[in-house]
């Protein structure tokens, strides 16, 4: 419209993910096949393309994402730059000491995507924490934190910043970044307790 200032376009953007203000989330990974994951506020699914006939197959029915899984996906290359806090969740997992009781595994492709979706059918957490050069993670909020946050909580998971919900952080602009945990409710339950300790400490 014509009255509409750039300021009025922000406002429109700068809303929080619950709420009802974010209405949908999705994604497509381009691999052996290409899969569009998708949600609408009730619930994931995911259908597959069929490149015979153009067309996307519904293959997979109400995603559920385990309570807890032991995969993690965090770029250990950052690790000396991570918090205290991150560190010792990290070498918990490596010395089987994670209230999951799981063995830990590594998995990091360095794609969201890709990573996110590994955590999703599998479970575990993916993880993009702030480190000392990027204090407040490098992952942008409304375009891409909110909308796998929303995929993988109608799935049954969780998604954090350590500190707090995702969806529940009111954005004061559009390329805001914020530190990222998101996979299985236990295994971001868990990352969110040891920021507490340590920010306590």
């Amino acid at each position: 419209k014509g009255t509409e200032t750039s300021d009025n376009l922000d406002d429109s953007f700068l809303q929080r993910g619950s709420n009802q203000n974010l209405v949908v989330g999705g994604y497509c990974l381009y691999s052996a096949t290409t899969v569009l994951v998708l949600t609408l506020g009730s619930g994931v699914d995911g259908f597959t393309l069929d490149p015979d006939k153009g067309v996307f197959l519904h293959t997979h029915r109400d995603i559920r994402i385990p309570k807890s899984g032991a995969i993690y996906s965090f770029n250990e290359a950052n690790f000396m730059d991570f918090s205290e806090g991150v560190q010792a969740y990290l070498q918990g997992l490596k010395t089987g000491s994670s209230s999951t009781g799981l063995k830990a595994q590594a998995r990091y492709i360095g794609s969201l995507v890709g990573d996110i979706h590994n955590i999703l059918i599998n479970g575990g957490v993916f993880g993009y924490p702030a480190t000392q050069s990027n204090p407040s993670g490098k992952l942008r909020l409304l375009y891409e934190s909110c909308p796998m946050a929303m995929i993988v909580e109608q799935a049954g998971g969780a998604a954090s910043t350590g500190k707090g919900r995702i969806l529940d952080i009111m954005p004061n602009k559009i390329h805001q970044r914020v530190p990222t945990f998101i996979g299985s409710i236990e295994n971001v339950y868990e990352i969110d307790q040891f920021h507490k300790y340590y920010d306590e400490a």
